[in-house]
């Protein structure tokens, strides 16, 4: 990003010194939402700068209260809690469905909660990855998730097909070069007769890469081709509208921007034409059974799925999991995507320019400098030496992560990160680099 650009989202007051971070954090109509986490803390036992968002959000502090009485109303209710009748368990995972559907861009009949990120990929592909004749090929980009790339060899090899032949990557090997959606249009163009589905990151996990999904949608629908995103870096960390967007269906954790604990129960789209297709294909489970007959048990002994995305459910929802969903969720409702989208982009906008302005040379930023193109992250590529920075950062109270092989991310997350917390984290690395020869 150039100096300019970062003056146009900052001010053109823009300078180094911590009294403009601190002015601009005295003017954020968002700050208060940091008193609503309880931060992982540092060797001093001060809240650590926690810039690891993008892989496990902090503790929002009324998830403790929320599963607290989840267990309350297991000791004092036991089986009866599925039907009890202020809060039964019965619906639980319906109850967040407004909020997700508005994070996310779809109808409550478009969005379900349930199982893992991966699980939910590979049932979406057991419905929407038909091979047929020629077109069997699966488009994904480079580098994907590795967890992505698994679970489609796995996929094709399931159909007794070979991945090496059947995945079609595009990208730059080893690089850690943005996407060019042209390339993918390029490859959808040019093989679109053999594509049968493409899967792709939203945001792209390695460099905080933020594709135009829409664009994608257009050039995979006219290549004949099923179009899916995986969003786990994207929800909560840019804005979305996949109903509009035309998208088929999508995959999620909730577990890094949206805050709702470690493995938390994750999320899936299927879009309206799909979700209400009760004769789509699928791998079925009771608690994606129709509610009028699913405790009928072997009275209804067929399965007959329930008209919405919620039909793809397997088992019950996990009830003490799911419980800090509702607390995180929340907090997008109430600060709202739009605000939280245009705080991110000054936070990582700021934090760039500092990098850049006190570092020069001796970092390559790989995150597109375009803040339209990117979310809340920061990829930097320091050769030999981003593993022994990322130490010396942790000693600092920085949290960041490293990877292999010489990349160090940093995201800068709207709910709880701050313009101060920036102006010290440059600060930070550039000591770290100082003291790495």
């Amino acid at each position: 990003m150039t100096s300019l650009t970062a003056k146009e989202l900052l001010g053109s007051a823009l300078e180094q010194g911590p009294d403009f971070a601190l002015s601009l954090d005295h003017s954020d109509p968002l700050s208060g939402f940091r008193e609503r986490f309880d931060l992982p803390r540092g060797a001093d036992g001060a809240p650590a700068i926690y810039l690891v968002g993008n892989s496990l959000g902090p503790l929002p502090l009324a998830a403790r209260d929320a599963v607290t009485e989840e267990l309350e109303r297991w000791a004092a209710l036991g089986v009866d809690g599925w039907f009890e009748e202020n809060r039964p368990w019965y619906d639980l995972d319906e109850r967040f469905l407004p909020s997700l559907g508005a994070l996310v861009g779809a109808g409550t009949n478009e969005v379900a909660v349930m199982n893992g990120l991966t699980v939910n990929l590979q049932l979406l592909l057991a419905s929407f990855y038909r091979p047929s004749g020629r077109r069997r090929r699966i488009l994904i980009e480079r580098p994907a998730f590795p967890s992505d790339r698994f679970a489609v060899q796995t996929h094709l090899r399931w159909h007794g097909l070979d991945p090496d032949a059947e995945i079609l990557e595009v990208g730059s090997p080893g690089t850690g070069a943005p996407i060019d959606e042209a390339g993918i249009e390029e490859a959808l163009d040019v093989h679109g007769e053999e594509i049968a589905l493409v899967l792709l990151g939203g945001v792209n996990f390695l460099t905080g890469q933020k594709l135009d999904m829409p664009r994608i949608v257009q050039a995979a629908r006219s290549a004949g081709a099923v179009v899916g995103f995986d969003l786990a870096h994207a929800v909560g960390n840019v804005p979305l509208c996949l109903h509009d967007w035309d998208v088929d269906f999508a995959a999620w954790c909730h577990y890094k921007y949206v805050n709702a604990g470690p493995g938390a129960p994750a999320g899936v789209f299927l879009h309206e034409r799909h979700a209400t297709d009760t004769t789509l294909g699928r791998l079925g489970g009771w608690w994606g059974n129709d509610k009028a007959t699913r405790f009928r048990m072997q009275l209804d002994p067929d399965f007959v799925p329930r008209p919405d995305a919620a039909g793809w459910q397997l088992s019950c929802p996990p009830v003490l999991a799911m419980a800090p969903l509702g607390p995180a969720l929340s907090l997008f409702d109430e600060a709202g995507m739009g605000r939280l989208r245009e705080k991110s982009v000054r936070l990582t906008a700021y934090l760039e320019w500092l990098l850049v302005a006190g570092l020069g040379d001796r970092i390559e930023i790989l995150t597109p400098d375009d803040p339209g193109r990117r979310g809340a992250q920061l990829s930097m590529r320091m050769p030999g030496w981003a593993d022994r920075v990322q130490a010396r950062l942790q000693e600092a109270g920085v949290v960041g992560d490293f990877r292999e092989p010489d990349i160090l991310r940093l995201a800068p997350a709207p709910l709880f990160n701050t313009f101060h917390e920036m102006w010290l984290t440059a600060g930070a690395v550039r000591a770290a680099l100082e003291e790495t020869p």
